[in-house]
């Protein structure tokens, strides 16, 4: 029932295709498409921080006919700038240090750390009616994403299909030739960091080969690059969607490590 992204520039669909696109312009990141009249929709928009990873700038939910834009630190409804917790037509926004969440009475809850990582989680009621770039919430990998009828997508063309067009954005797509090289280096690091005993609880909960596969390309990114974004992000991900599936990882950052 969870959609993320994270770091540079991962995303899952709530049907547990993992994919890599690095769009720049706002996008629907989930949107409910089965009426003309949509309950909820939540767009995102992505930028080059000052050591260039990729961040989400700015996330534009809305719930029913309430308006709600989230930027660091910042929670503006309906245009006016407003304290958490706040509470108003069946929808809660709370926010501390580290995440602002929103939880929305329709079957919807939104969390994002402030930076790179944006979770949403939607009731079942929602199955096949969602789209954007968490997909159509079908329950079936690719159908629909990346095969729909008898044309295929790879990730970018996918990506560049969600952007919300607006008149005066200049943002340009991503190139759809340049899908992600394979990365096969780095996979003895990266499983060693996802299994070790802190994610003991974590390993039948999760799709461990998804988060070595997205660490390995992480890793072949940053080029020997050793920041933190590069190795953390996806780790810190594999964390809180284990948490988020009832698990409990133990401690695994260190002084050292993230």
């Amino acid at each position: 029932y969870v959609c993320s992204t994270w770091g540079n520039n991962h995303f899952k669909t709530f049907d547990g295709d993992v994919f890599y696109f690095p769009g720049m312009c706002e996008y629907n990141f989930v949107s409910d498409c089965q009426e003309a009249y949509k309950e909820f929709s939540v767009h995102i928009q992505r930028a080059l921080n000052s050591n260039g990873h990729p961040e989400i700038q700015y996330i534009l939910v809305k719930i029913k006919d309430m308006t709600v834009l989230l930027k660091p630190n910042l929670a503006v409804v309906e245009g006016r700038i407003v304290k958490t917790p706040y509470y108003a037509s069946g929808v809660l926004i709370e926010s501390d240090k580290i995440y602002t969440k929103i939880y929305a009475k329709l079957g919807m809850v939104l969390m994002w750390n402030q930076q790179d990582a944006l979770m949403v989680e939607l009731d079942n009621k929602f199955n096949n009616r969602t789209c954007g770039l968490c997909g159509d919430y079908n329950g079936i990998q690719i159908y629909n994403e990346f095969i729909n009828g008898d044309t295929s997508y790879n990730s970018i063309t996918y990506g560049n299909m969600q952007k919300i067009s607006k008149p005066t954005a200049r943002c340009d797509d991503p190139d759809e030739t340049k899908a992600l090289p394979s990365c096969n280096e780095h996979r003895d690091e990266c499983q060693r960091l996802l299994t070790s005993p802190a994610f003991a609880d974590c390993r039948l909960r999760l799709n461990l080969e998804m988060y070595i596969q997205a660490c390995m390309q992480d890793k072949c990114a940053c080029n020997g690059k050793e920041d933190s974004f590069c190795l953390c992000s996806t780790i810190s991900e594999y964390s809180r969607q284990c948490s988020h599936a009832g698990g409990h990882p133990g401690e695994w950052r260190t002084e050292k490590f993230c």
